[in-house]
């Protein structure tokens, strides 16, 4: 599905580079949810995070809109380089919805992809990894589109892309509507393709060569050799830019890029990578109360010594999750004649008081971040943990909360029907 054919409107650059960020915010969506999501679900982005990645002005609202506005007037067909293949969807456009609401100040934007689309994001069959750093170094749609070509073929054993007719790579080289341009391809090599393997030889990760297939003196098919460049090493002292994607992914998260910066300034790129995956997952979790302020949660998960695993599912046995403490240590039952919600309060007390610190460290961890991120953590509540008093007052009861809903799930604080029945 790479080849994207225009068959109504024209594609800019600045749009096919936007709509490339789209498809990789999303995918990385889908493989973090692990399931496909409802028919009414969008995804969502800050605004300028999305427009900062494409190497446009990320302050832009409304050239914005007029490039998803295009990504929503234009149809495409989509084909494969495999020969044979031909057009696997035809006159689809590249979004279905598509919206920017402003959100706290700051700029959002909301998006959704034809189901054809969704399908192949969440299953491919098989693609093409791109660096988003690298489309900003190329200037025309030729150039990006014989980029996303000709990056399916970088481990290629043959090295080499299928044969086409000249006309067929017009069609996909162009901005424009297929057959709009009537070109002889001479001309249109010599004006638009040269031009293009010159860009993407010297500001990509590929090195590519024209080869031409001729009866005569006429060209009758067309295809091209390339070869993944080996990796040098920049010439500068200085720390390697944090990867674009790797940014824009925090900031879909909620995690702006300068307090990005300053996080891995402080704990290193490794160590922040690994928690954003943990905050994401956090944020995923649909089993879980929403995430007010994700920055902080992000920034609790650092401080943290040990590491803050995500709640574990409700239908998987706490004794596989959390260690627990052993049944011979754990008090008696709570006294008979309670009501049933203070029964399980005092049950869950009594199992976080027999368990060890060591036992408890990671529901702690668990109930510091959640109170940071809803700010509820204050000077008071920060001394007593320290001096290890988790088990009373506002800590205690959000320690409560998390050790109930990891054991029994988000209705761990509600009557069982069989028991309210009897």
């Amino acid at each position: 599905m790479i080849v994207m054919v225009p068959r109504a409107g024209r594609v800019t650059i600045t749009g096919r580079r936007l709509y490339n960020v789209l498809l990789q915010v999303s995918q990385s969506k889908l493989v973090v949810a692990g399931e496909m999501p409802p028919a009414d679900f969008l995804f969502e982005a800050p605004l300028a995070a999305l427009l900062k990645s494409t190497g446009s002005n990320g302050d832009d609202r409304t050239a914005a809109k007029r490039y998803l506005s295009e990504m929503q007037d234009v149809k495409v067909d989509w084909q494969s380089t495999a020969p044979g293949d031909g057009t696997k969807w035809k006159s689809l456009n590249m979004l279905s919805q598509a919206e920017i609401e402003l959100r706290h100040g700051e700029n959002w934007c909301r998006w959704a992809f034809p189901p054809d689309i969704m399908g192949a994001l969440f299953s491919p069959e098989r693609w093409a990894r791109i660096d988003l750093d690298v489309l900003k170094n190329l200037s025309s749609v030729p150039s990006l589109a014989l980029y996303e070509i000709c990056a399916r073929y970088r481990d290629s054993p043959g090295g080499l892309t299928s044969r086409q007719t000249p006309g067929w790579w017009l069609d996909a080289l162009s901005s424009g509507p297929a057959g709009a341009e009537k070109r002889e391809w001479r001309k249109f090599k010599n004006e638009r393709v040269k031009d293009a393997v010159t860009e993407i030889n010297a500001g990509t990760d590929l090195e590519i060569e024209l080869i031409e297939h001729k009866e005569g003196r006429a060209v009758k098919e067309v295809q091209f050799a390339v070869r993944r460049k080996q990796r040098v090493q920049r010439q500068v002292a200085e720390a390697v830019p944090v990867d674009v994607g790797f940014v824009l992914r925090a900031a879909t998260l909620g995690v702006p890029e300068p307090k990005l910066d300053g996080l891995i300034r402080e704990f290193g790129l490794e160590v922040v990578q690994a928690k954003v995956d943990m905050l994401e997952k956090r944020l995923m979790n649909r089993t879980l109360s929403k995430l007010e302020n994700p920055l902080s949660y992000l920034r609790a998960l650092l401080r943290n010594a040990e590491p803050v695993e995500a709640v574990p599912p409700s239908d998987r046995p706490v004794q596989e999750a959390l260690p627990m403490a052993r049944k011979a240590e754990l008090p008696s039952p709570p006294i008979a004649g309670n009501s049933w919600k203070e029964a399980r309060y005092a049950g869950l007390a009594a199992e976080l008081a027999a368990m060890s610190a060591e036992q408890r460290a990671p529901l702690v961890d668990l109930a510091r971040a959640d109170m940071i991120a809803r700010g509820l953590w204050t000077a008071v509540t920060s001394r007593r943990a320290a001096q290890g008093d988790v088990l009373h007052g506002p800590f205690g009861a959000v320690l409560r909360k998390v050790y109930g809903v990891s054991k029994y799930g988000t209705d761990w604080d509600k009557e069982p029907a069989a028991l309210v029945s009897s």
